[in-house]
């Protein structure tokens, strides 16, 4: 038997500054935008968003966030370069509070499988 590699699973994470007056169609839409890209990128295991509820008041004025889990660091990096990506990325930060000021992105391994 042929020993396989072990490969780090990669969670991308990103907090999001929707200004007050954001319009959920416009979160929705980009979050949904991120989700189809599963289908594109097959080390892309999983997507997850939505909006702020812990009640530790912690948030520093982020109100949303979402997370996608990568099979490994290659998957995450097709990812960040897809051009689909690249168009909800721009919509995403289009969309944040201050643009690109209103995320922040923590991508951790998560542990190896």
């Amino acid at each position: 038997m042929i020993e396989q590699p072990e490969r780090a699973m990669i969670r991308h994470t990103v907090l999001v500054k929707f200004p007050a007056d954001a319009r959920a169609e416009t979160i929705e839409g980009v979050f949904r935008a991120l989700d189809d890209l599963r289908a594109a990128l097959p080390g892309m295991l999983s997507f997850k968003s939505g909006p702020n509820v812990s009640p530790e008041g912690l948030a520093r004025g982020f109100t949303h966030a979402f997370v996608a889990d990568f099979v490994d660091a290659a998957a995450r990096d097709a990812y960040l370069v897809h051009a689909d990506h690249q168009s909800a990325g721009a919509r995403l930060i289009a969309a944040a509070e201050g643009g690109i000021d209103g995320l922040i992105v923590v991508d951790i391994d998560i542990g190896r499988y």
